[in-house]
């Protein structure tokens, strides 16, 4: 199994988005990736909770394991819900971004209600 950390880890996480991006756009009946996104906004949104909810109970019993395992098929679902969206994971890395360096507390109170 490879490690991947860092800027690799990151890698990762972007050849993910470009082939859910690339099964989008093929609609192979086959795919896991494109049934979810043929069943969007409402499939991809469900599986991302209900991956979320496996995470946090993961979390709770402290196994590294099942939290990587669970980390991972939320990080899966959230690219396709993004893909389903057309949000970029750039424009999600821009607000990120955006928010370095600016407490947590300070950037929620200053959000558009």
């Amino acid at each position: 199994m490879k490690k991947a950390t860092g800027k690799a880890g990151l890698d990762v996480i972007e050849r993910l988005a470009r082939v859910i991006a690339e099964r989008s756009a093929a609609g192979d009946a086959t795919s896991y990736t494109a049934k979810l996104l043929a069943a969007a906004p409402h499939l991809p949104a469900k599986k991302l909770a209900e991956e979320a909810v496996e995470l946090a109970l993961a979390a709770v019993s402290g196994d590294r394991k099942a939290i990587s395992a669970e980390a991972a098929d939320v990080l899966y679902h959230l690219l396709v819900l993004l893909q389903a969206s057309g949000v970029s994971l750039d424009e999600v890395c821009a607000v990120l971004a955006a928010r370095e360096g600016v407490s947590g507390i300070a950037e929620k109170a200053g959000r558009n209600k």
